[in-house]
C-alpha cells in the first residue's frame, strides 16, 4: 500500500522535483535504448557514474591535503550502509511474483486451450490487433509511449476532470444509443422475418 501511494505521487507530480528525474532518467533510458544496445548503455551509465564520483573522490583527497583536515572517505557514510536484502523482503516479493506468475500461467492455459470459446475468441482478436500495434510500433517506441503517457495523462485528468468527464458521458451515450438502436433493428428484422414480411 506505502509503495502505491509513492507511485500515485510520483505520477501525479506531487514532488515536481522528484518526479521530474524519474520521468527525465526514464525517457532519456529509454531514447537511448533507440539509438543504441543496452549493453552500450549499460557502459556509458556506468561510466558516467564512475567519472563523478571518482572526480567528486580525487576533489575531496585533495580538499583534506590542503586543508590538512581528517575527514577521511566522502562516500564512507553510503560504505556503511547496509545495502543487503533481508530475507523476509525477497520473500515478500518473491511471493507476489510467483502468484502473478502463476495465475499468468492459468489463464494462458485457458485461454489457449479453449475453455471459454467467447474468451478464446476475444483473446485472437486482441493478438490479431497486436500483429498491426507490432508492425507499426516496436516495442521500445511502445514503453516511451506508455511511459509519456503515465506521467502526463493522471495531471491532464486531475486538472481537466469536469470536461473530461462531461465528453466521455457524451461519447458513452451516443455509443449506448447506437448499440440500442442495432438492437432494435435486429429486433424488427427478427420479428418481420417471423411473419414472413420482407423490409
Amino acid at each position: 500500500m506505502d509503495n502505491y501511494l509513492q507511485l500515485v505521487e510520483l505520477l501525479y507530480w506531487r514532488d515536481v522535483k522528484t518526479s521530474g528525474v524519474v520521468f527525465g532518467a526514464s525517457l532519456s533510458l529509454l531514447l537511448s535504448l533507440t539509438l543504441c544496445s543496452i549493453v552500450s548503455v549499460s557502459s556509458y551509465i556506468g561510466l558516467a557514474l564512475l567519472s563523478v564520483t571518482i572526480c567528486f573522490r580525487i576533489y575531496k583527497g585533495i580538499l583534506q591535503a590542503i586543508q590538512k583536515s581528517d575527514e577521511g572517505h566522502p562516500f564512507k557514510l553510503y560504505l556503511d550502509q547496509d545495502v543487503a536484502l533481508s530475507e523476509g523482503t525477497v520473500h515478500k516479493y518473491s511471493d507476489c511474483v510467483l502468484a502473478r506468475f502463476n495465475t499468468t500461467v492459468t489463464e494462458l492455459r485457458r485461454l489457449f486451450l479453449v475453455e471459454d470459446l467467447v474468451d478464446s475468441l476475444k483473446f485472437a482478436v486482441l493478438m490479431w490487433i497486436l500483429t498491426y500495434v507490432g508492425a507499426l510500433f516496436n516495442g521500445l517506441t511502445l514503453f516511451i509511449l506508455g511511459l509519456v503517457g503515465m506521467f502526463s495523462c493522471p495531471i491532464v485528468y486531475e486538472k481537466y476532470k469536469v470536461q473530461i468527464d462531461h465528453y466521455v458521458g457524451m461519447a458513452s451515450k451516443q455509443v449506448k444509443d447506437i448499440i440500442a438502436t442495432h438492437t432494435l433493428l435486429k429486433k424488427i428484422k427478427g420479428t418481420l422475418k417471423e411473419h414472413n414480411v420482407t423490409p
